[in-house]
């Protein structure tokens, strides 16, 4: 049996479309993000230890660049968006800023609206779920901020699944073709 993996899909243009698209229905359904200047959209991922960043690994990039892609395709402005990481389960320093943290700060600084995406994430789990939808959105409001909304991952979109069709059949196309 052969193996084959996509190694990364961090800038692909239906990935970032999907993810945009997933945002503008949840703020069709939500309403709009309302003032700007009380609006944040945080983008979490998972954190990984500093030190496999430090050995090469380029998943750090990677995040920023689907968060800056993200919000260039939603016309969001540097100041109305975060990166956050979440999931600490190890020793050692790992990458900031915390997603706890961050909406602590949001809370503290009144921010009216936070509407949250695991871009990271291609499917909800117990991860999205529980520490960003349920305790995320309890640290926010304990802080003092406003409206708190988890936006769903990708899961099973059609736009992210023929996405990744197409990704899987590029892929698998390209590794078939004769030497």
């Amino acid at each position: 049996p052969e193996i084959l993996q996509i190694r990364r899909f961090a800038d692909h243009p239906d990935y970032i479309a999907a993810l945009a698209a997933s945002v503008r229905q949840h703020w069709m359904r939500e309403g709009p993000p309302g003032n700007p200047d009380s609006y944040c959209l945080v983008m979490s991922f998972h954190s990984v230890p500093c030190r496999t960043i430090a050995r090469g690994d380029p998943y750090h990039d990677e995040c920023r660049l689907t968060a800056r892609l993200l919000a260039a395709e939603l016309d969001l402005p540097a100041d109305r968006y975060r990166i956050a990481f979440q999931s600490y389960p190890g020793y050692g320093k790992w990458l900031q800023p915390e997603t706890a943290a961050t909406l602590t700060e949001l809370g503290n600084a009144g921010t009216q609206r936070v509407d949250i995406i695991c871009p990271g994430f291609v499917s909800d789990c117990l991860e999205t779920l529980e520490e960003i939808a349920i305790e995320g959105k309890k640290t926010f409001l304990q802080a003092g901020g406003g409206e708190f909304h988890y936006i769903p991952c990708l899961n099973e979109r059609d736009d992210w699944i023929h996405a990744l069709a197409g990704m899987v059949i590029a892929h698998t196309a390209h590794d078939r073709q004769p030497s």
